[in-house]
């Protein structure tokens, strides 16, 4: 039972890597590894998934070490295990956000450093491609935050190219959602380092988290829809753009041809 389900979620994240074209033969492919479950399943599916596979690529794991306590022998032992390289890349991050900027919303600030970060350390390394842990939850908690706190729709592409590093970020495991991933951990008994930032359990996506949680109760359904919605998004079904601001109506009634212009009367629309 317990190989019939790796072979799915393997297989999961294979459609993934296959359907938007991740890895090719020849990549060398940093592993963001946090220590948490996401980024130790991420690199074990990745690990299982190289020795079957006939492209040929390489692994390196790559800790962002944010200067707070953590437990790096735990990771480190998890790669030397696998014969994976693992660089524990020391930063000042986490004196930044909550020493010096005292942010009350730390997260942004923090995200947008340590991927700064690890995309400058792969980079340095020689790597081209950097995987991360995110998985569908992840995506549908980006979607719901952005919509909730600034009226977009916006979430994070499978993969994404960046000028600055040259470095191509990809998701390998938007396919799976957080709970596929917490059972994959547990059936391959993989060890996850807890997280001691000091804003853990305490950000808005948290407060996101639950209420996907709680519509999902209600509508089991509902993240494979959000999947879906995902892959088919038709922008012809969402309102068009306004038009310039600087159209003035001729009349009240919404459907009436424009004719004046700021540019001057007289105008092409006359």
């Amino acid at each position: 039972m317990k190989d019939v389900y790796l072979r799915w979620f393997k297989g999961k994240v294979k459609k993934a890597i296959t359907n938007y074209n991740m890895i090719g033969d020849g990549d060398r492919v940093a592993v963001g590894l946090s220590g948490g479950k996401d980024s130790m399943a991420l690199l074990q599916v990745l690990y299982m998934i190289r020795r079957e596979v006939p492209v040929s690529f390489v692994l390196h794991a790559i800790f962002i070490n944010p200067g707070w306590p953590v437990d790096i022998d735990i990771m480190a032992d998890f790669c030397r295990q696998r014969e994976i390289p693992f660089t524990n890349k020391l930063t000042d991050i986490g004196e930044v956000v909550f020493s010096d900027r005292r942010e009350k919303n730390p997260c942004a600030l923090c995200a947008n450093l340590r991927r700064g970060a690890i995309n400058n350390t792969a980079r340095d390394l020689g790597l081209n491609k950097l995987a991360l842990g995110h998985h569908l939850d992840d995506a549908i908690e980006t979607f719901m935050m952005s919509l909730i706190f600034t009226g977009q729709f916006k979430l994070f592409a499978p993969v994404t190219f960046m000028d600055r590093s040259g470095i191509t970020l990809i998701r390998p495991m938007i396919y799976v959602t957080g709970k596929t991933v917490e059972t994959f951990v547990e059936r391959c008994n993989l060890p996850v380092v807890k997280s001691l930032c000091p804003a853990n359990g305490k950000t808005k996506r948290e407060e996101v988290k639950e209420l996907v949680d709680l519509l999902n109760e209600r509508y089991p359904e509902l993240k494979t829809r959000f999947l879906t919605a995902f892959q088919t998004l038709d922008p012809h079904n969402l309102w068009p753009p306004m038009t310039d601001s600087r159209l003035r109506c001729a009349g009240a009634d919404a459907g009436q041809k424009v004719i004046e212009t700021d540019r001057g009367k007289g105008g092409e629309g006359n």
